[in-house]
């Protein structure tokens, strides 16, 4: 039997319309799905596609209009056809089969109507779709162009369609989204998803995370405690202020009279050293005036005066104007790079033993301690305002611990091993489960 010409039609008009739902389909997913920030970069090489698709992704009423108006109008026209010719045709061939036969024309419908879903699902819907996902700007910058000239065509139905979106979604006391911008989380799930691919590399993660939590850090949380700082008094003795600079590892040293609360500046070791024999030392004709910061003052403000001063140091003050730390340049690189060796670091701040525990520092940061035992908060750090392990136990204990004194927080054990004097000096924490594993 001839196949009816008719058939053939209508399976090429039904196919025909199922891809067009397909490009309008595509069309309004690789538009929303694109970013912004490609568009704008090939609109600047001079796509125009990419221009087009920018309009649209501007105005997503009248996108989603003009999609809405060529989805619909294409589902009429399918729905006219309906594959009844197909379907009259089928029935033919099912007529002489048993317990079918006597339904043939109700069971050929089915199976059209089931075959035309099937093809609009796939074909018109879930394909296009996955591959405006996989590749949007591309894809919207080739559609664009067609897109809107469908649009200024059925101009007066767009705008009909968009007017009466806008008046319900009024009426609905629905307001218009304001975009929201990236946040610090997304980048930071972006470099981690592009880590685990290989567009990032490990060490680049580490730094990105690292810029990110030195921008919430303050100088006090930086800086070298006043207890801990090498300086120059004046008011010694000759040979007692060269043995200070000759021993000292710091290429820059705090000069003040008598205590640091009277500080007259900084100097440069090698400017001092470049002068051997000179009698009297020239340290007050080498000093230079030191920056001066508040210790509340965030890290990269404090990166932004550095640049604008051309000094490396800073003296940290309290709010009452008294000096308690020093804070350089270096100390900034080393939360963004990692640690970097110095000659002075003889002493690592932790020490990780064979036995699943860590001999730390008391003036370890307490950021870098939340990192290695992965705590998003301490109990009272925003309270207390703590800045370093010692701080910490201090604020825990509620007074100053004795050598030898123990205690239980977070799975952890903590174990003073040193003091120095009023301040915590060497802590051994070890791992509960760890310990629980021995006996």
């Amino acid at each position: 039997m001839d196949t009816d010409p008719s058939i053939s039609l209508e399976i090429v008009i039904i196919l025909v319309l199922i891809i067009a739902n397909g490009v309008f389909a595509m069309t309004e997913i690789a538009i929303v799905s694109s970013r912004k920030a490609r568009l704008e970069r090939r609109a600047a090489e001079g796509s125009a596609g990419a221009k087009a698709a920018l309009e649209l992704a501007n105005d997503p009423t009248q996108l989603l209009s003009t999609v809405q108006i060529g989805i619909s109008a294409i589902g009429v026209v399918t729905g006219a056809y309906g594959g009844a010719t197909i379907a009259q045709a089928l029935a033919v061939y099912l007529k002489p089969l048993p317990f079918v036969g006597a339904h043939s024309n109700a069971v050929s419908l089915v199976i059209v109507i089931a075959l035309i879903t099937y093809a609009s699902l796939i074909i018109g819907e879930l394909v296009p779709k996955k591959m405006a996902l996989n590749n949007p700007e591309p894809i919207a910058a080739a559609i664009a162009i067609p897109m809107r000239l469908f649009s200024k065509a059925f101009t007066p139905l767009v705008r009909l369609l968009s007017v009466s979106t806008e008046f319900a979604l009024k009426a609905l006391r629905v307001k218009e989204p304001i975009e929201p911008g990236v946040t610090e989380e997304e980048i930071k799930i972006m470099i981690a998803e592009g880590t685990a691919i290989g567009t990032f590399e490990e060490t680049e993660k580490e730094i990105v995370d690292r810029v990110f939590r030195l921008g919430d850090m303050r100088v006090s949380a930086l800086m070298t405690p006043r207890t801990q700082i090498d300086w120059i008094d004046l008011e010694e003795d000759e040979s007692e202020i060269w043995r200070a600079i000759t021993e000292s590892n710091h290429s820059r040293l705090p000069v003040a009279r008598g205590s640091l609360d009277d500080l007259t500046g900084v100097v440069y070791v090698k400017d001092i050293l470049a002068t051997p024999g000179q009698i009297p030392l020239p340290i007050e004709e080498k000093i230079q005036e030191p920056l001066f910061v508040p210790r509340s003052l965030r890290a990269f403000k404090l990166l932004e005066q550095f640049q604008k001063s051309g000094t490396h140091i800073a003296v940290v003050m309290d709010e009452f104007g008294g000096m308690i730390g020093l804070v350089t340049l270096h100390d900034i690189l080393e939360q963004l790079v990692g640690e970097l060796p110095q000659e002075e670091e003889s002493n690592p701040e932790i020490i990780q033993r064979d036995d699943h525990s860590w001999l730390m520092d008391g003036l370890l940061p307490i950021d870098e301690f939340k990192e290695l035992f992965d705590f998003d908060k301490l109990v009272a750090e925003d309270r207390d305002h703590y800045e370093t392990l010692g701080g910490f136990i201090t604020s825990y204990l509620g007074n100053m611990p004795k050598t030898g004194e123990t205690f239980e927080w977070g799975g952890l054990k903590f174990e003073i091993v040193d003091m120095d004097r009023m301040r915590i000096d060497k802590v051994m924490v070890t791992k509960l489960d760890h310990l629980d594993a021995r006996y």
